[in-house]
């Protein structure tokens, strides 16, 4: 018996091609596939500072395959501007409930026997708390290196953007977030040749 032919990965491959940023200049294109990738390794990271640093026990491994999905959705709905996202009550709970419809549209592309086994990756409801927590702070986090790189790049229009995200990854005080900023941030603005050591 021949199986049916599913369209789920080649659509989940073309986050290649979705721009991110767009209402602001960029010195430094970035698209969602590979901001997803940089969440996802950040996210693994904050997982492990959580248990082996500050005493969670958290399943790292679990939390970086939901990070690589968390912007899957935006194949279908494009890169909505936080500004824009955020403007309103009104405007949250509407991208709220395009982007729920968004993930019931992507998992139906998988084969039926497949949909439930990936539902808790695609569908942010399905994430507990803490999952959800680092996540969300490894999103912040990419976001504001991205803001430090245009900047170093000479795009003073990020800088805004970079103090008002430095300041909710301050006010979140997760632990690990700062031991990430602290330890790991600085080395962002090192050439390459500083960061191959001697």
């Amino acid at each position: 018996m021949a199986a049916m032919v599913s369209h789920f990965f080649a659509y989940v491959s073309r986050l290649r091609w979705i721009k991110r940023w767009g209402l602001m200049r960029n010195a430094i294109e970035e698209n969602v596939a590979t901001h997803s990738w940089e969440v996802a390794t950040l996210a693994h990271a904050l997982a492990i500072l959580r248990n082996h640093r500050f005493g969670g026990s958290v399943n790292a491994d679990r939390i970086a395959a939901a990070a690589l999905y968390h912007d899957a959705t935006e194949v279908i709905t494009g890169d909505m501007p936080t500004p824009v996202k955020y403007h309103s009550r009104v405007m949250r709970e509407a991208f709220g409930d395009i982007e729920h419809k968004a993930e019931a549209e992507l998992l139906a592309l998988l084969p039926e026997d497949l949909q439930e086994p990936f539902a808790p990756y695609l569908r942010e409801s399905r994430l507990g708390r803490e999952e959800k927590e680092l996540i969300k702070a490894a999103d912040r986090l990419s976001a504001w290196l991205k803001c430090q790189a245009e900047i170093r790049a000479g795009n003073q229009e990020f800088g805004p953007a970079a103090s008002q995200i430095r300041q909710r990854l301050e006010q979140d005080g997760l632990p690990e977030v700062q031991y990430f900023l602290q330890v790991f941030a600085p080395s962002y603005d090192q050439p390459l040749d500083n960061l191959l050591g001697d």
